[in-house]
């Protein structure tokens, strides 16, 4: 089987050590291409230097809602730059984040708004964070116009889902699902079209059930692919296949 991580932050601080091999245990996993999307810009030479390192590591750069202190005006202008001289597969990570109580709203859509201009203008895909903000991140998708991507860790609702779907976008599970409690995305997977999801492990974040409390790595797609087999009662390849023939059409992958 052949699957596609469609969210990891592979340059993060804590694969430092071992990257290398992160990359080749993946590898043996069956995940044939990463999709890694940036935080800040400071990050986007080490996340370009870190997607050499091995074939089907796909950078997309961008300014997260979270890093939002380390942001600046012109770091738009920036990306606007990097795009065009790069010609990376997305644009992101970008978004909007309600639950962190101390991140300026205000500065938060400044920063979403233009690199949802940017993904009009480059057509390119987006990489979307929306934590406690699915509502007005669908308002600004639709507003913009002209837009595709996936809201990756989609924690909202199945009608959440289905707007999100009509706009062209699709939805990315990971490590969440994997826990028994997690009913609302379960049930969802179970029942929503294959064609709109995408399989993540957001490492080293979101560890799945198997590894709480641990570092998050690639390898561990295969974890969540076995969940939404079991949910949908679905073999495990058909679950690949779909999805990473999802991967490659949104992002271009070959």
């Amino acid at each position: 089987m052949q699957l596609v991580d469609s969210h990891c932050h592979l340059d993060a601080d804590a694969f430092d050590a071992d990257r290398a091999a992160v990359i080749a245990r993946a590898q043996a996993a069956g995940v044939i291409a990463q999709v890694v999307p940036a935080v800040t810009a400071a990050s986007w030479p080490k996340l370009r230097q870190s997607c050499t390192l091995a074939p089907g590591l796909v950078p997309a750069y961008g300014l997260h809602p979270m890093f939002l202190a380390e942001h600046r005006p012109q770091h738009l202008q920036q990306l606007d730059e990097w795009i065009t001289r790069e010609s990376p597969r997305a644009i992101g990570e970008c978004g909007l984040d309600f639950f962190v109580e101390d991140l300026d709203p205000e500065a938060q859509r400044f920063y979403f708004q233009g690199q949802l201009d940017l993904a009009h203008r480059h057509r390119l895909p987006l990489v979307v964070h929306a934590r406690r903000a699915v509502d007005e991140v669908i308002l600004r998708i639709r507003r913009t116009g002209g837009l595709q991507g996936v809201v990756h860790s989609f924690s909202g609702s199945p009608e959440q889902a289905r707007q999100l779907w009509q706009l062209g976008f699709l939805i990315g599970l990971g490590g969440p699902l994997t826990y028994p409690r997690a009913n609302r995305l379960r049930t969802l997977v179970a029942q929503m079209p294959l064609e709109f999801l995408l399989l993540e492990t957001d490492a080293p974040d979101q560890p799945d059930a198997g590894i709480r409390g641990q570092r998050n790595e690639p390898a561990r797609l295969a974890s969540i692919l076995e969940t939404v087999a079991e949910l949908r009662g679905q073999a495990p390849e058909e679950i690949a296949a779909q999805t990473t023939a999802n991967a490659q059409r949104l992002f271009g992958l070959p």
